[in-house]
């Protein structure tokens, strides 16, 4: 995002301007612009960025999960920051939950062969949106924990499950990927950050146009040194939108293909900024679905 001091429109301006725009080819400019707040007097010191993210930080509501079950992988989640070492920390939704998850067997298999070395741990949860992964990091996910380098991948459960997303649901991503943000670089500062862009979602076609200009905004939050930005979509989706063979289990969630692309986008990233894996590993145990106990 280029030039935020200049920006005059608070919020609500830009939403206004956005209902005037053609939802369905919406302008990325103003899509970006939509979730820019002016920042306060007391924060006049800070950088552009600085402020972008605390303003989204304050804007975006944390939501508890209170279902039986997300109160027990909380619990799991909250054990784990105690063990261990956590230089690699992944967290997110369903799709990088599976992938370091007791339950998915074969995808833990393929997780522990591409990160061991790192101390690498997946903090990540079935179905939660923006909104509830910062919850989480803020009611203990984090405490204590001191990563090397954070994998975000967040914000496809903002999105419908069928139908067309519109300029809210992106504004609704962006502000809550930038306060996920703020919330690491306020409590892990010497993190780098990898910015996971939305996969695409060969199960709901009315959601990519929201997906792409989303994307557009979060490539615009990375400065290529504390927060780098990745886009595997290429290997997911052939130009025409379709799945590529085996990549997704059921157009939305990974299949193991899907996840050797995303490893092998990851490896070169996580090779320059942790070095190459040490031969002995001291990541906490993997965790799982408690449902999948019962």
């Amino acid at each position: 995002m280029t030039n935020h001091t200049s920006r005059t429109a608070d919020r609500h301006g830009a939403r206004r301007l956005l209902g005037a725009v053609d939802t369905g080819r919406v302008a990325t400019a103003l899509l970006c612009l939509a979730v820019v707040s002016t920042a306060p007097a007391a924060e006049s010191g800070a950088s552009s960025r600085e402020r972008t993210l605390a303003a989204a930080a304050r804007a975006h509501k944390a939501v508890k999960r209170t279902d039986p079950n997300s109160v027990l992988a909380h619990q799991q989640l909250l054990e784990k920051t105690k063990y261990g070492q956590i230089d690699l920390y992944f967290v997110g939704d369903s799709i990088t939950r599976r992938w370091g998850g007791t339950d998915y067997p074969e995808y833990l298999k393929h997780w522990q062969e591409s990160f061991h070395g790192w101390n690498a741990a997946n903090f990540a949860w079935g179905g939660d949106n923006t909104h509830n992964i910062l919850w989480r990091l803020r009611n203990g996910e984090l405490d204590g924990v001191e990563p090397k380098v954070v994998v975000l991948q967040a914000g496809t459960n903002n999105l419908p499950w069928q139908g067309a997303a519109d300029a809210s649901h992106v504004d609704d991503i962006v502000t809550g990927v930038q306060a996920i943000l703020h919330e690491f670089a306020t409590r892990t500062p010497d993190a780098k950050i990898i910015l996971v862009g939305l996969f695409a979602r060969p199960q709901n076609p009315g959601a990519a146009e929201a997906i792409n200009e989303a994307n557009k905004c979060l490539a615009e939050l990375a400065d290529g040194d504390a927060i780098r930005y990745l886009d595997i979509n290429e290997g997911l989706v052939a130009t025409d939108g379709k799945a590529r063979p085996g990549v997704f289990s059921d157009g939305l969630h990974l299949g193991l293909p899907g996840y050797i692309v995303w490893e092998k986008a990851l490896n070169p990233v996580l090779i320059e900024l942790l070095g190459p894996p040490a031969k002995e590993d001291h990541a906490p145990p993997p965790t799982g679905d408690p449902s999948a106990k019962r």
